[in-house]
């Protein structure tokens, strides 16, 4: 349950991480999570955080000709998803560093 809670609080920053490298489309941002070792993400998480970040104005599509199927959607960061994101990236930092502390130096039970 805290791992499932966790992925949702990160997804944003997941995906626009990997944006942050190269335009992609759906598929291949669900196959990079996964190599990255983030399994438990669904294809309609990933879905709906793509749209819900585009209508945001954090990403644009386009959709290019596949030789393997059907048109691919392709997502990219705007300017103000490059803003999201590097905040994002401070946040995390921030929370990452004060959740370390804690776990480096545990409070002692009262005795």
């Amino acid at each position: 349950m805290l791992r499932s809670q966790l992925l949702k609080g990160v997804l944003d920053l997941a995906v626009l991480a990997i944006l942050q490298q190269k335009p992609s489309y759906g598929y291949a941002i669900l196959e990079r999570l996964e190599e990255a070792g983030l399994r438990e993400v669904g294809d309609a998480s990933v879905y709906g955080t793509l749209r819900r970040l585009e209508d945001a104005g954090h990403l644009r599509s386009r959709t290019v000709p596949s030789d393997a199927g059907p048109p691919r959607r392709y997502f990219e960061l705007t300017v103000t998803g490059r803003d999201v994101m590097q905040r994002g990236v401070r946040e995390w930092t921030e929370v990452d560093q004060a959740l370390s502390r804690l776990l480096d130096h545990p409070v002692r039970a009262a005795r």
